[in-house]
């Protein structure tokens, strides 16, 4: 496979434990596998009374396995309340990525795309573009949108924001890696034809190389691009 350095350090943001190998597990296993330091933060949380301590400790149990599983360096939880982001002011949403941002100082990062179905995503993109805006040096020189089975595809296409990927990622050799890492998230792996079942992540992992001629890939939407001197 191709060389992956020009990303070099990478921040993965994740409005919920799981988008982050949903929509780039494979990509984030080839540059682990290269030695680049990857950092997934995990936006929200589950809250009482609709989601138990009990809950949330077994999903970042399973998060931890996973991650473990695809070389992530370190993950970290923001701890806003989960399906509730419209609770939370801009300000705060904002300040809380502005701060991830400033602490990770990624060179790249990946963000949940705009135009998916679930709130909390649609927040999180805005709010890491806020954070991500390039006020100093430090700014990140590439921001991408991935996409996630059953929130991409869900909305309005023709009324809401459509997906249209321009960057196709590699991961014929990581792809297997990618669904084990999956299968990690016990809670959430359903059976197919649901979209979050191991078949259907093979299935656009396939598609999405075979429009490439690659063996599998992963999609994304070029946001943003700095070439520094």
């Amino acid at each position: 496979m191709g060389d992956l350095s020009y990303m070099g350090k990478i921040l993965v943001i994740a409005p919920h434990p799981d988008d982050e190998i949903l929509g780039c597990g494979g990509t984030i296993a080839r540059l682990a596998k290269a030695g680049a330091e990857v950092v997934v933060a995990i936006v929200t949380r589950g809250m009482a009374p609709q989601f138990s301590d009990e809950f949330v400790a077994a999903i970042r149990a399973e998060a931890k396995a996973s991650h473990d599983m695809v070389g992530i360096a370190e993950t970290r939880y923001l701890d806003l309340p989960a399906a509730a982001l419209e609770t939370v002011p801009a300000t705060k949403l904002n300040g809380t990525l502005a701060k991830l941002v400033q602490d990770v100082r990624p060179d790249t990062i990946f963000v949940p795309f705009v135009g998916d179905i679930h709130t909390d995503h649609q927040l999180t993109f805005l709010a890491a573009m806020v954070a991500a805006r390039p006020r100093d040096t430090h700014a990140p020189q590439r921001i991408y949108a991935y996409e996630t089975l059953s929130e991409t595809n869900w909305y309005a296409p023709g009324i809401t924001p459509a997906f249209v990927p321009n960057v196709f990622i590699d991961i014929s050799e990581t792809l297997e890696l990618k669904l084990d890492a999956f299968r990690c998230f016990e809670s959430q792996v359903k059976q197919f034809p649901d979209e979050r079942s191991i078949e259907a992540i093979r299935a656009l992992a396939t598609m999405r190389g075979a429009s490439m001629y690659l063996g599998a890939a992963e999609a994304f939407m070029l946001i943003r691009q700095i070439d520094r001197l």
